[in-house]
């Protein structure tokens, strides 16, 4: 808890509808932390820019000056070694980023909980300081036309960038509640009834793990 307030984490596949879900979270009275824009503003610092062109020069700059963050992926893709420095060069500054968006909004009676968009959330350990970790789950064909239509992947770079993550079994396993977002034709009335039950039940302090289907299982 936060100031009396509940962490809300979210989990999933790539693909799977995280933002989506965390979107309907912020509608119903939570502060929803995106760690893709914490990750974009600190690509904006000073400092960022000045070691990534000491480190890979200005191959990871667009004509304006800004990080190219497709070239950055292309340069750390396959090197662990490159990926952990970058990351260690990141995180500290979206976390203090998050922190200090917390911190602002903590007496805000509005807020009724704060919701971590985080891609990585295991990968980091931020899930230790959830409260609350929701898996959002959709079944790897919807994935794969999600991020083809989106990102322009093919299943196998899909595949390939899930290899770098934790197992999904796992993530699932550990997560301590279950969104289904399986069929995009419908997906916001019953996506949006699975959030408020989730929601309700842990603003009413329900922390029991509840990994049953709310909405359609997947077969």
């Amino acid at each position: 808890m936060y100031h009396n307030k509940p962490i809300i984490g979210i989990a999933g596949g790539i693909g799977s509808g995280k933002s989506f879900v965390a979107s309907i979270f912020g509608e119903m009275g939570c502060m929803v932390i995106s760690s893709d824009e914490l990750v974009r503003q600190a690509y904006k610092d000073f400092n960022v820019k000045q070691t990534l062109k000491h480190w890979w020069g200005n191959l990871v700059f667009d004509p304006s000056g800004e990080v190219d963050r497709s070239a950055v992926a292309r340069k750390i893709f396959t090197s662990p070694s490159e990926r952990q420095r970058l990351e260690r060069l990141l995180h500290p500054l979206a976390n203090q980023a998050r922190e200090h968006m917390m911190k602002q909004a903590a007496e805000d009676p509005n807020i009724v909980a704060f919701v971590w968009d985080t891609p990585l959330l295991f990968e980091t350990g931020l899930n230790k300081l959830c409260d609350r970790v929701v898996y959002v789950e959709a079944p790897l064909e919807v994935r794969v036309q999600r991020v083809r239509d989106r990102r322009g992947w093919s299943p196998q770079e899909l595949q390939e960038r899930e290899n770098l993550q934790m197992p999904l079994d796992s993530k699932r396993r550990i997560a301590d509640d279950l969104i289904v977002n399986a069929d995009d034709a419908v997906a916001a009335p019953a996506v949006r009834e699975q959030v408020r039950e989730v929601l309700s039940r842990i603003l009413a302090g329900n922390f029991a793990p509840n990994k049953q289907p709310i909405g359609p299982a997947l077969s």
